[in-house]
């Protein structure tokens, strides 16, 4: 038996659905913050010193928590190569709106404190605003794009092929659905941001952010249960029809699709995963009252699970579905249809193996030393040294 054979290739497409999900989690539950305080900025700092406060809160961990969005991005490519064609080729205006917004980051985090203007500083402070709230946003319109389908099909050779041009591409993915799932992504993060800046921060600025936050969140939680009901009533769900090959071969044209009834049904063949959406509620509801009752390590845990809770709702939810196309059900990309070859995804989970404790035992530590809260003394005293 050949090494990569020890598991059965169903079951690493499975691990792999999995990772992908612990990687866009991951990404939400780290960078989440940062895109969430950056949102936050030009409301909370009243003053420059309290606005580099709030910077100086992510400042020395941004770039570490953007590895979790590299990785999910190159998991997609390696592990899920067609979903990778698929999706950038109808999204990629919505792509280049993120990444253009993510390379602001970047920018203001670096130049904005090298000159004292106040034009100049303000300006800054609206570029982090935008690579903030921009992502959070475009996100959740993703996911809402997601699960009502998207408007592509495959030709018999795999080619990817949307109607329209470019614009009406982009401006097709902002349906009411969609935009009220970028509400629930963008509030979410405005809360998590919050939650860390409880954390985080002291006086003003952590009076106003659990005000906000407090806010944001029971936003969080009527557009979630909004966005379910519309998921029950008016958003059309996919099934798979007949039984999938074993260990298939990744080509969609080989498992026919139907599309019809909702998506909800899920929950009647494996009720189990109803503990997700509770999950997601139950996290911002006591991220809601930590921030109501001033606790603070709590209530960004509160925040992370209900993240958690948010995001897997989704996958489990469509699953086994990547993309479903509306256009030709049967184009729609599947577990079972749409991975990379069976050795590439058993070396890919090796490497996952051996490289992924690095990695969170490295993240551990760097937030281990950099506990503490961050004060306007602080950035007073290490002006020249601090964002």
């Amino acid at each position: 038996m050949v090494l990569f054979e020890l598991i059965d290739y169903d079951t690493l497409r499975v691990i792999w659905w999995l990772l992908l999900g612990v990687l866009l989690i991951g990404f939400a539950m780290t960078d989440g913050f940062d895109m969430g305080v950056g949102a936050l900025l030009p409301f909370l700092g009243k003053t420059d010193l309290e606005r580099r406060v709030i910077i100086n809160t992510v400042g020395p961990v941004w770039e570490g928590n953007q590895v979790w969005f590299i990785l999910g991005g190159g998991a997609i490519f390696a592990a899920w190569p067609p979903l990778y064609a698929v999706s950038f080729s109808g999204f990629y205006l919505a792509m280049f709106l993120v990444l253009a917004a993510l390379i602001l980051r970047p920018v203001a985090f670096k130049y904005r404190s090298k000159r004292e203007a106040e034009t100049w500083r303000s300006g800054w402070d609206w570029a982090l605003f935008v690579g903030g709230a921009v992502p959070a946003l475009v996100f959740g319109v993703a996911v809402g794009n997601v699960l009502r389908g998207v408007p592509f099909e495959l030709t018999p050779e795999l080619i990817p092929m949307y109607p329209g041009s470019a614009l009406g591409k982009l401006f097709g993915l902002l349906n009411p659905f969609a935009l009220l799932c970028g509400v629930v992504s963008l509030s979410m993060l405005l809360t998590h941001g919050a939650a860390w800046l409880s954390l985080k921060t002291e006086g003003a600025i952590a009076a106003r952010a659990r005000k906000i936050g407090q806010k944001t969140g029971l936003v969080t939680i009527g557009a979630y249960a909004l966005a379910g009901l519309c998921l029950a009533f008016f958003v059309t769900g996919y099934s798979i029809v007949g039984d999938v090959p074993a260990d298939g071969p990744s080509n969609p044209h080989y498992i026919e699709v139907a599309r019809g009834g909702t998506w909800l049904s899920a929950y009647l063949a494996r009720p189990w995963i109803i503990i997700a959406p509770l999950l997601g509620f139950a996290g911002m509801w006591m991220t809601v009252q930590g921030l109501k009752a001033g606790r603070e390590v709590s209530t960004l845990l509160w925040s992370k699970l209900g993240i958690f809770g948010a995001i897997s709702s989704v996958g489990l939810t469509i699953f086994p579905f990547l993309l479903p196309s509306t256009l030709d059900p049967t184009s729609s990309l599947t577990v079972w249809d749409a991975s990379s070859s069976h050795k590439t995804l058993f070396i890919m989970l090796v490497a996952t193996v051996i490289f992924m404790p690095l990695i969170l035992a490295y993240t551990a530590w760097v937030y281990s030393v950099l506990w503490g809260k961050v004060t306007e003394q602080d950035v007073t005293e290490n002006s020249h040294s601090v964002y």
